[in-house]
């Protein structure tokens, strides 16, 4: 599972060298294809190309017109872009989504289990200020047994 944070530089072309921990996974578990996307703007999802996949394969059984599928795509290949890690460990987030994202020098790189996303940290934390833990998530989560 990819899961905790790291910090990470994204270079001057753009390019995110992924954390160690997130890399050696992803290398052994799905290779070194990625599709580089987001939902918002506000942050990148990096998903490795066989879970992008399954989604796309969930997202085909709905009709081509569902108003959900068709925006969920619309915003998913306006961000989108497919990419492979480089030798060194490198993932290029095109400039759209870097510019939206605000997606300079250090940010932090965070798992989800199955894909990871890349945030400008002071975003970040603002969003954790403004959105806080409460008593309904802890409780939506306590019915999942945790």
């Amino acid at each position: 599972m990819l899961r905790g944070n790291y910090t990470a530089r994204l270079d001057p072309k753009g390019r995110l060298k992924v954390p160690t921990a997130f890399r050696r996974y992803i290398e052994e578990k799905y290779g070194v294809e990625f599709y580089v996307t987001s939902l918002t703007g506000e942050a990148a999802r990096l998903y490795p190309l066989p879970e992008w996949e399954a989604i796309e394969q969930r997202l085909a059984l709905l009709p081509s017109m569902d108003p959900a599928r068709r925006k969920f795509l619309e915003r998913t290949n306006y961000y989108g872009q497919q990419t492979s890690m480089d030798g060194q460990g490198r993932v290029l987030i095109h400039p759209l989504l870097r510019r939206s994202a605000n997606l300079l020098g250090e940010v932090a790189v965070l798992g989800y289990l199955s894909y990871l996303e890349v945030w400008d940290r002071e975003r970040f934390e603002q969003r954790l200020m403004a959105e806080p833990y409460t008593a309904e998530d802890e409780a939506a989560i306590a019915r999942l047994g945790i």
